[in-house]
């Protein structure tokens, strides 16, 4: 087993034959849209403000914003990033007393689109998710091969996998993440250190989806896992898997996995088994993480108000996808290519890390 990234390493939930094509010919091709994590209350010490971009990086917007309006980068609150190949919505906050400066911002490929106050800054992670709406070209009478598919990701959920954004150029960021933590690597920049961590956090926590696919027990529990409710929440041991598979295969929980970090531990009895044979594939134990918190993360998503819309060469896919979780991994179902593994330059699709600890 490989620390590289490669979308053939890891199984697919369907077995379809996949509709191919190509994405992103025109950033309009891809269309990301976040949704907040609440309402805003229309007065409070905080200007929210509502930005559609396309062509640039997250973070080269704020940047020009901060220099045009005079704000400080610790100032300017947002809650995830978004793809620069694509045309994408989302809300930064900043501090009200800029809201007069706000109408002399001007840059090529960004237009404000609305604006609010509220009582406080955004933040890495507020949000509840981000509505997608992907062109794919080159795949004409397609359609109803992508519908099939996506009516069963919406039934039994989509392998949660970190998608290619996260592991760069040729997959090797888990590999660079490796040395961060061993001490030799020559990075400095504390930022990129962690992200290059969380890249060998991320391709973990890939094999051991993976492998729970293998082992048909995607949509099961096993004794051992910590279970999440996807109505609250809420975290759960699971010790008697018998009983509780039954609220797996209707959805209601789902088996997280481990981002190791020192405050997490790590799965027990048969999950943990599971767990500990994939780490010991990859030549890893969860002490090399002691830089990192830790963090646990559903095995599975369910995609919200999926529709497929037949296109003249292809078809179009709109999907709702909760927060942390990569459009990617609906794609690859669908396409059964390589999505986006040639792309490196992309953002990650809200944000390194789901809660910026992990």
């Amino acid at each position: 087993m490989s620390l590289v990234f490669d979308w053939s390493a890891l199984r697919a939930l369907t077995d379809g034959p996949g509709t191919g094509g190509v994405l992103r010919r025109e950033p309009a091709d891809f269309r990301v849209e976040e949704q907040p994590a609440y309402p805003l209350s229309g007065e409070g010490d905080f200007l929210f403000v509502q930005l559609e971009k396309t062509g640039h990086t997250t973070a080269h917007v704020l940047r020009e914003l901060g220099t045009q309006l005079g704000v400080r980068d610790r100032d300017i609150g947002v809650a995830g990033l978004k793809d620069r190949h694509a045309v994408t919505t989302q809300w930064i906050s900043l501090p009200a007393k800029y809201e007069a400066r706000l109408p002399a911002f001007a840059m090529e490929g960004v237009r404000v689109l609305d604006t609010a106050r509220h009582g406080n800054k955004l933040a890495i992670g507020h949000l509840s998710g981000n509505r997608f709406q992907v062109r794919v070209r080159g795949a004409a009478g397609g359609a109803d091969e992508a519908a099939r598919t996506l009516a069963e990701l919406s039934a039994r959920g989509v392998p949660n996998y970190f998608g290619p954004q996260r592991f760069g150029l040729g997959g090797l960021n888990a590999e660079e993440g490796l040395r961060v933590v061993r001490g030799e690597s020559r990075v400095r920049d504390p930022r990129v250190r962690r992200f290059l961590t969380s890249a060998l956090q991320s391709v973990v926590f890939n094999a051991f989806v993976s492998r729970r696919l293998e082992r048909g027990v995607f949509d099961a529990l096993l004794a051992g896992d910590m279970a999440k409710k996807h109505d609250t929440g809420g975290v759960f041991s699971v010790q008697d898997a018998a009983a509780e598979t039954p609220r797996a295969q209707r959805g209601e929980v789902s088996a997280t996995g481990t981002l190791f970090g020192r405050k997490v531990k790590p799965l027990t009895l048969e999950a943990g088994a599971l767990e500990r044979e994939v780490l010991e594939e990859l030549g890893l134990s969860p002490e090399v993480f002691g830089s990192r918190k830790g963090d646990r993360r559903l095995t599975r998503v369910y995609p919200q108000e999926a529709l497929v819309t037949p296109g003249e060469d292809g078809f179009t896919l709109s999907f709702t996808l909760p927060k942390g979780s990569f459009a990617t991994s609906v794609l690859r179902e669908v396409m059964k290519t390589s999505v986006d593994a040639a792309a490196p330059e992309l953002d990650a699709e809200d944000g390194a890390d789901e809660g910026g600890n992990a």
